[in-house]
């Protein structure tokens, strides 16, 4: 047992020491390595990456003399606005960050300054009237408000990109100028269906005069938030218009189960046939779409 134990400690021992002899040559060859390389390789000038002849701008920061100097574009990884003779057109980064923000944008653009707002709420006024609680659903009905959205707006959408968006690629306009471009025909969209008195209670809150003839004079500050207020206004009597029938045909079936006695018996449970059936009959979605599309035009 003795002779055992003592076989199997030596044997441990030298485990230990070729490991240890293995350790000691890595260490030794990988410091010689660094010794060698840091003697060979170039002393940095200063903070940048690599040599000067490595580096990856041409000339150093701050010293362009002259437009032509900063046409000259230095070659590093950043975002440069440049002039590109003289017309302050911004580089092909800077038109992307500015195209990914309006598209994070667009959505509020689109419910807020189109005819969205209204045809939203109309959809949604007849889905309540008919009391179908999700039929259609809500992706339908947002689906359909779009493309309604997009067959009235249309000839605007048409007319910036005429004015605005082809001047603007062509380097007839800059960014100002392409943006006051494209917002003449949407305040041309907005002006028949603002109310005076909406655009009266913006102007005194915030205190800007108006001769109440001139609408190119109503800030499109005040413009914005006027068209919103009436087309909620618009909006809310179309849906109000909506229930009448559907409401006539609930106090019909309330009055008829009152009579026979059937007090217990929910009346919307029983007018919701009647009320999809009369919705069929009259061809409702046509009739409910297009006076919705024809108050636009």
């Amino acid at each position: 047992m003795k002779k055992y134990f003592s076989g199997h400690q030596k044997k441990k021992w030298i485990c230990l020491l070729l490991l240890a002899g293995i350790l000691f040559i890595g260490i030794f060859a990988g410091s010689k390595e660094t010794a060698y390389a840091a003697t060979e390789r170039p002393v940095r000038e200063s903070n940048l990456t690599g040599t000067s002849e490595e580096r990856t701008n041409r000339t150093e920061p701050g010293s362009a003399q002259s437009e032509d100097d900063l046409q000259e574009l230095n070659i590093a990884n950043m975002v440069t606005v440049t002039y590109n003779d003289g017309n302050g057109n911004l580089n092909g980064t800077l038109r992307i960050l500015i195209t990914l923000t309006l598209i994070a944008i667009a959505p509020s653009l689109i419910i807020m300054l189109t005819s969205f707002t209204r045809i939203i709420i109309v959809l949604h006024f007849t889905r309540a009237a008919l009391n179908t609680q999700t039929a259609p659903p809500n992706t339908v009905l947002i689906g359909l408000a779009l493309f309604l959205t997009f067959f009235i707006m249309q000839p605007t959408i048409a007319t910036i990109y005429t004015d605005a968006i082809v001047p603007f690629d062509a380097g007839e306009f800059d960014q100002e100028e392409a943006f006051e471009a494209a917002l003449v025909p949407i305040r041309q969209f907005m002006y028949p269906h603002t109310q005076l008195k909406d655009v009266g209670l913006f102007l005194e809150v915030s205190r800007t005069e108006w001769d109440g003839e001139n609408l190119d004079d109503i800030p499109t500050s005040v413009l914005i938030p006027s068209f919103i207020i009436s087309e909620l206004r618009t909006a809310f009597i179309i849906g109000f218009c909506i229930y009448i029938p559907f409401i006539i045909i609930d106090m019909v079936v309330a009055s008829t189960l009152m009579a026979m006695g059937m007090m217990m018996l929910p009346p919307t449970t029983i007018s919701m046939p009647f009320k999809i059936l009369l919705f069929v009959l009259a061809d409702g979605w046509s009739l409910v779409i297009g006076s919705l599309v024809r108050t636009f035009y």
